[in-house]
């Protein structure tokens, strides 16, 4: 939470430099300050505890100075310095995706406009496009994007709120012994952003239990206390409610209280149809209780095996659980490897030891190495020569490693106009090749499509990264026709990542679910830039198991040997033996 917290504010200080038309390097400084700590693998307190502030890559005296004070205080000195020099509805601006710094000076000086709801309002008056730089399709723009913002506003995003949620259930079972204390709504379903975090406990003293919990100490203020429910407010101003029932309920209410509404709605017409009445208490038949202590029973009683928790949104689940043709979803346990992970070769700070030593406590035996190509300059791209030593690297490694290797592999960028940031004859040299986006991402829906549609058709092309290169709550999907994309990527063999990073989690269930039907195989990669990073596989496998993915859908589920044995017989190119470079 800290480290998200420094970022933020290195982050605003880089727009406000920017606003304020300071020296473009020390802005962009700023920028590669918030970028390394918000990846950074551990909690920045320790590290400045340990006085190494100035060890971690673009951190000098200054800025770990301006750490220190944010850790120390809760806020930077200087940041609120130069927030009182911006007009307040001018920094307003900044929260719309697609509103720079440049153009929200622009709409202050020239338009006058004080804020979201000026915007709004001289968007609609057709204002807005008479502004240099500014078109129609500008305004259009920023009208979705407004209606975004309020839509997402109060929504956390699944890697925020499953740490929450995790460490107050924890916390409450330690202050409640025996009670069975357990994750509901949305975020038991896994689902990418939540609203509040719902929990419900179930003990034979209901009124007890509330008691512990508002008395818990990351609570701030209690908003709301009965005998079996609660909602409190936390230090960091997430909600939370609580349900408190006796154990004879607990699994009618976990169902009740997981959702969705949807789901729920469609149990109750199966109720009605058996002449039962189902609700958070139990199932009843002529008023008396024949099932709710578990939810294993409430499905029963309606003919049905128990339904995972990600699977219940009414699409489809309930027929496929009646007609017993459930998924046999993927697991954490399932996977044998990362198909996405830097290294210190670009903008990771793990090395190959220390990779291969995570990789390991995780269970894997292999994991792909995807550093930056050379356009990404912020990120240290690495040039033909660098990406020659890390392959280099990479053999040695695997030559004296019997029990675990590395796919040599890149990210490579798809540029501007559809081509490759290497030649073909190193792609060819390489293991492992994951194409992505990383620059221009507002160009035109038919221009943005067929240049994701160019990197998958690239016969050296393994997979597409973070296919529709969303940022939740903060940059919205490519104008692109994700849809066909999926459909010619399926068609010529091409991999779709579920990139696992929580402020991704793209693809979407939907769109994992459209490549499954369509017969194409996706990849999970954490994405990760630290060691400890690599832990965020586990979000990908819940985008996974909410899109209806198996483990045979997932080519992470393949041992070193079965993946050998896949690539072979797709045709891909790789050296088992070693990479060609």
């Amino acid at each position: 939470m800290r480290n998200e917290e420094v970022a933020r504010i290195f982050r605003a200080v880089a727009e406000l430099l920017e606003l304020k038309g300071e020296n473009p390097f020390r802005a962009r400084a700023y920028e590669r300050a918030a970028e390394r700590v918000a990846r950074l693998g551990e909690d920045i307190a320790a590290v400045a505890t340990r006085g190494e502030l100035t060890r971690l890559p673009g951190i000098g005296k200054e800025l770990a100075a301006k750490i220190e004070e944010i850790l120390r205080t809760g806020s930077l000195g200087y940041y609120e310095k130069l927030k009182a020099e911006i007009p307040p509805g001018v920094l307003e601006l900044l929260t719309v995706p697609g509103i720079g710094p440049r153009k929200a000076m622009a709409l202050y000086r020239e338009l006058g406009v004080k804020g979201l709801e000026d915007l709004e309002a001289r968007a609609r008056a057709a204002e807005v496009r008479r502004l240099p730089g500014f078109k129609e399709r500008t305004e259009a723009n920023i009208l979705r994007e407004i209606r975004g913002a309020r839509q997402v506003r109060e929504r956390i995003p699944l890697g925020e709120a499953l740490p929450i949620a995790l460490g107050l259930v924890e916390m409450l079972r330690q202050e409640v012994p025996g009670a069975r204390i357990s994750i509901a709504g949305s975020l038991r379903r896994r689902c990418e952003t939540i609203g509040d975090i719902d929990l419900l406990a179930a003990s034979p003293r209901p009124e007890q239990t509330i008691a512990s919990f508002v008395a818990l100490s990351p609570v701030a203020e209690v908003l709301a206390r009965g005998e079996t429910k609660a909602t409190v407010r936390l230090n960091d101003g997430r909600q939370v409610d609580l349900r408190a029932v006796e154990p004879v309920s607990y699994g009618a209410a976990l169902c009740y209280f997981t959702g969705s509404k949807d789901h729920n709605i469609h149990l109750r017409r199966l109720a009605l149809d058996r002449g039962l009445k189902i609700n958070e208490y139990g199932v009843f038949r002529d008023g008396k209780r024949i099932a709710g202590r578990e939810e294993e029973e409430v499905y029963a009683a309606l003919g049905l095996p128990w339904i995972p928790p990600e699977l219940r949104e009414d699409r489809g689940e309930i027929e496929a659980a009646a007609a017993g043709r459930l998924p046999a979803l993927v697991t954490d346990g399932d996977i044998r490897g990362d198909l996405h992970v830097h290294s210190v070769y670009s903008d990771g700070t793990g090395t190959l030891e220390s990779i291969a030593d995570r990789a390991r406590r995780l269970g894997y035996n292999w994991v792909a190495l995807c550093d930056h190509s050379p356009s990404l300059k912020i990120a240290h791209g690495l040039s033909i020569a660098d990406l020659r030593a890390k392959a280099a690297a990479v053999r040695a490694f695997n030559a004296a490693s019997p029990d675990f290797h590395f796919l040599c592999g890149t990210e490579v960028d798809i540029k501007p106009d559809g081509t490759l940031d290497y030649p073909d004859e190193v792609l060819a040299g390489l293991d492992f090749v994951l194409a992505a986006v990383h620059s221009r991402f507002r160009q035109k829906r038919e221009v943005m499509t067929e240049r994701l549609l160019a990197g998958v058709r690239h016969p050296l092309v393994h997979a597409l990264a973070h296919p529709t290169g969303r940022l939740l709550g903060e940059r919205p999907p490519y104008s692109a026709d994700i849809e066909q994309v999926i459909a010619e990527a399926c068609a010529a063999g091409t991999w779709l990542e579920i990139n696992a990073y929580p402020k991704r989690l793209d693809l979407s269930d939907r769109h994992c679910r459209l490549v499954k039907e369509r017969g194409g195989l996706l990849t999970i990669g954490s994405d990760a830039h630290t060691v400890g990073q690599m832990d965020f596989m586990a979000y990908g496998v819940s985008v996974a198991r909410r899109g209806w993915l198996e483990p045979r859908d997932i080519v992470n589920t393949r041992s070193w040997t079965e993946l050998r044995a896949l690539f072979a017989r797709e045709g891909r190119n790789w050296h088992p033996d070693g990479n060609n470079l």
